[in-house]
């Protein structure tokens, strides 16, 4: 019996080994692959460190962040997989004093994952789009954990058709969304010019101008008010390259440097169709190669030579077309895909692209080209649903159309 008991003592000693090795050996796969994804999102993201030095600490801080595993409230919580949205599985936050993954609005990052370890970075760009802010650590914490409650609530619910998902705009309460993202005028007097087939027969039942070639790549406005300016340039880019076959990306820094006689005014917000009016009076707009975006007013540039003015024959079915929505709402702040129609208003405040319409499972919808970056919704696109009962479509769409004429 003695014998018998030994041996099994020996067994679990021997099993406990094997377990402790199997262990070791995982920790250490895990932090190469770790280094790998590290290294990934620092390709993805252009991101650049001072020197090795800074790198390796957050490489470090990165791995204990991930593998620390934390108690709070009662419940076992497992940490967040460092630098990559979207693998973020929790709704809590607790060893964390920001979470350094979806772009910071701090000057400084500190990500506390032991009473010991502490690790700082000092500024993270997302989407080559710095967010910075004095205010207090623990308020961004509280933000952050509603936003994902909000969104994990939404998405439980499954009553619609679209999905919500964290994303770079994670950290902000919709009024900072607001003001870092939209730039649309309030002041001007919208007409109800409804967005929709009328007295017109013979259009194809779906059009997609990214498939045509017709749409450039999706660009970011940062924090500068210039939807408008991105909305007219994409429509204009869409008509250059219908009328000539030629994909050109149009300067959207030429309208808020220099469009700014009139009530357009650069990062503090314009109209598309007042964007539309510089470019026939200067003659046409340069290149995006030519006149960079730099996401402030800055001084325009007189030097830069225009390039054509692209011309217009009708509406979406024939080209991209500017339109006015209301996105101040957590639904388009957080859509990550489907086909939205959430719950919104007709208080214009951001200036987007329809690109194309379509049809899916008897469901109609607009495609619309955004300038909040690839990391929103189908990959800076949305899909929405015309709301074509309603005179002013949703969120307003139908209600202020425009577009480049001659």
């Amino acid at each position: 019996m003695a014998f018998t008991s030994k041996i099994q003592q020996n067994l679990a000693l021997f099993l406990l080994l094997l377990i402790e090795i199997s262990q070791v050996m995982s920790r250490k796969l895990h932090k190469i692959s770790l280094r790998e994804e590290h290294e990934n999102w620092m390709a993805e993201y252009g991101k650049l460190y001072k020197d090795a030095a800074e790198k390796e600490t957050l490489i470090i801080c990165g791995f204990a962040f991930y593998c620390h595993h934390v108690v709070h409230g009662g419940s076992s919580i497992v940490g967040f997989v460092s630098w990559r949205v979207s693998m973020f599985p929790i709704t809590n936050i607790y060893c964390v004093s920001y979470l350094a993954a979806v772009g910071t609005r701090f000057s400084s990052i500190v990500i506390l994952v032991s009473p010991t370890i502490t690790c700082r970075h000092p500024m993270l760009l997302i989407t080559n789009t710095l967010y910075m802010t004095n205010a207090p650590t623990e308020i961004a914490n509280e933000i952050f954990k509603e936003n994902v409650e909000f969104i994990e609530s939404f998405n439980a619910a499954g009553n619609k058709p679209y999905k919500l998902g964290v994303n770079l705009f994670a950290d902000l309460t919709l009024e900072e969304f607001k003001d870092f993202r939209f730039g649309l005028k309030k002041t001007h007097e919208f007409s109800i010019t409804p967005f929709k087939y009328e007295n017109v027969t013979d259009i194809p039942e779906a059009i997609d101008w990214r498939e045509k070639g017709a749409v450039t790549p999706i660009k970011d406005q940062g924090q500068c008010g210039s939807c408008w300016a991105f909305s007219t340039v994409a429509a204009t880019e869409g008509i250059h390259q219908i009328t000539t076959g030629n994909l050109v990306s149009l300067s959207e820094q030429e309208l808020v440097s220099c469009d700014t006689k009139g009530e357009d005014q650069g990062c503090e917000g314009g109209y598309m169709e007042d964007g539309f009016e510089f470019i026939i009076k200067n003659g046409g707009i340069t290149t995006e190669a030519n006149y960079p975006y730099k996401g402030v007013n800055g001084t325009c540039n007189t030097t830069i030579a225009a390039s054509t003015v692209a011309q217009i024959k009708g509406k979406l079915w024939h080209q991209p077309v500017s339109v006015s929505i209301d996105a101040n709402n957590g639904h388009s702040m957080f859509y990550a895909g489907g086909i939205y129609m959430g719950e919104c208003g007709i208080d214009l405040d951001h200036g987007v692209t329809a690109v194309g319409y379509g049809t899916t499972n008897e469901t109609d919808y607009w495609i619309v080209k955004n300038s909040w970056g690839t990391g929103w919704g189908e990959k800076g696109f949305i899909r929405m649903q015309p709301g074509i009962t309603a005179k002013h479509g949703l969120c307003g769409i139908a209600m202020d159309s425009s577009y480049p004429t001659t």
